[in-house]
């Protein structure tokens, strides 16, 4: 449960996770390293200081000691302070001692503090928030208490920043260094996922094997795959029209005969049989040609849905609606994309009295729905319906038309050669089937 959390705020692609892999150990080495160093730094550094600080204020708090009153002793505080640059004053002692406090944003401050109260430890108290250049300290002494006003750089080192702008600026041009590194790195691999998508949606592109070796050794077995599919398309729809070229001579001496004999229920019945396996032939041919990869081109959704429901207008009406305002072109294999909407129309047409077919214009893709107001199929044989050569009731079809069940398996493949899916639901309108032809623009 953890492990899901997590991948839920992980990016998703490759760039950004090989980045993140890249930087993230880089990031925390350096904040822990640079927080443990720039504390032992300011540590060593404020101790120094502050032992040398610490002789000095001694030596005036001795000799206000020894002065006869606080007037003298005053006179010598403004010598040694006037030759060590401090400022030394007597005041009377306060009511509540002040804290030792400092900054927020004051990076040195804890050292200081620190190193002054080890190493002075009569100090009473320490102001370094007032006046972040001067530190203020206190200790008592027998004409009062002594008031030191030391400059920050006699305590602390004056650019504590410096170091973290020096890391901060080398992570900036490491981090960019390694994102045209690791860019140039993952620029191969996109380009391979393109081609095998593109691939996949029935359209051959340009792809030359680069990048990294085993990259490399995946653009060349995509290559090599990608030419013995299309070799074995090629030479099945080659051997298949052979095949139908072949058969189609005899049948056609047999319909030539049969038309020179006598008219009777034996030669139109065998006449019929000659149609019927010329048909099933045609649509053999028809489902082998749809693996075969056409050339793409960009045509209007609208028209050639159009186009295709004046072709196939017959007997049953064909309403067709659009939804969408995106009408921009689409690249599609046409050709492919007019036999499957064709087979989803004639199927309607043979089960039920009234066809709809609406096109609906989305940003990412079209969906060609195709309704019918027939008997429908149960939702336990949609998945049958769609495979090849599968014929469910026959006692739906109202025409008693033959057929070889290859109709819903061309569109099927057609939708899957442009990377999209062919859905069979029930129609809400016209209470048939519903079959929804997605397609990705």
């Amino acid at each position: 449960m953890h492990a899901t959390w997590i991948k839920r705020y992980l990016p998703r692609s490759l760039f950004s996770r090989a980045l993140l892999i890249l930087l993230l150990p880089l990031l925390l080495m350096q904040v822990i390293i640079g927080s443990m160093f720039i504390q032992r730094h300011f540590d060593d550094v404020a101790r120094q200081l502050t032992g040398s600080l610490a002789r000095e204020i001694r030596l005036a708090a001795g000799l206000a000691d020894q002065a006869p009153d606080r007037a003298a002793a005053q006179e010598r505080l403004d010598a040694m302070g006037l030759v060590l640059g401090l400022g030394l004053q007597l005041r009377d002692p306060p009511g509540p001692s002040p804290e030792f406090v400092h900054g927020w944003l004051d990076l040195t401050g804890p050292a200081v503090l620190r190193a002054v109260r080890a190493l002075m430890p009569e100090v009473t108290f320490a102001d370094l928030a007032t006046n972040r250049r001067v530190a203020v300290l206190g200790l008592p002494t027998s004409k009062g208490l002594l008031v030191a006003r030391v400059p920050r750089t006699r305590l602390s080192a004056s650019n504590p920043h410096q170091l973290l702008v020096l890391m901060l600026t080398a992570s900036i041009l490491l981090t960019g260094i390694s994102v045209l590194f690791l860019r140039n790195q993952v620029r191969p691999i996109r380009e391979l996922a393109r081609a095998a998508e593109e691939f996949g949606k029935g359209r051959t592109v340009p792809y030359r094997p680069r990048g990294a070796e085993e990259v490399r050794r995946a653009g060349t077995a995509f290559l090599s795959m990608r030419a013995r599919l299309e070799r074995q398309m090629e030479q099945r729809t080659q051997m298949l029209s052979a095949v139908s070229h072949d058969i189609r001579t005899p049948l056609t001496r047999m319909k030539l005969a049969l038309s020179l004999q006598d008219d009777g229920p034996e030669q139109r019945e065998l006449l019929r049989d000659v149609n019927d396996m010329e048909a099933m032939l045609n649509e053999f041919l028809t489902f082998a040609k749809t693996d075969s990869l056409d050339a793409t081109e960009l045509i209007d959704p609208v028209d050639l849905a159009q186009a295709v429901v004046d072709a196939v207008a017959g007997s049953v009406p064909v309403e067709l609606q659009v939804s969408g305002s995106d009408r921009s072109p689409a690249d599609l294999r046409v050709t492919a994309v007019n036999r499957a909407l064709a087979n989803l129309i004639a199927n309607a047409q043979r089960y039920g009295s009234k066809v709809r077919v609406t096109l609906k214009l989305l940003q990412r893709q079209l969906e060609f729905a195709v309704e019918d107001d027939g008997p429908g199929i149960p939702q336990d044989q949609r998945e049958m319906a769609l495979r090849p050569f599968t014929q469910l009731d026959l006692s739906r079809n109202k025409d008693g038309g033959s057929g070889v069940g290859l109709g819903l398996a061309i569109a099927l493949d057609v939708a899957r050669s442009h990377g999209g899916d062919l859905l069979l639901e029930d129609s809400p309108d016209l209470g048939g089937l519903r079959a929804v032809l997605r397609l990705p623009r």
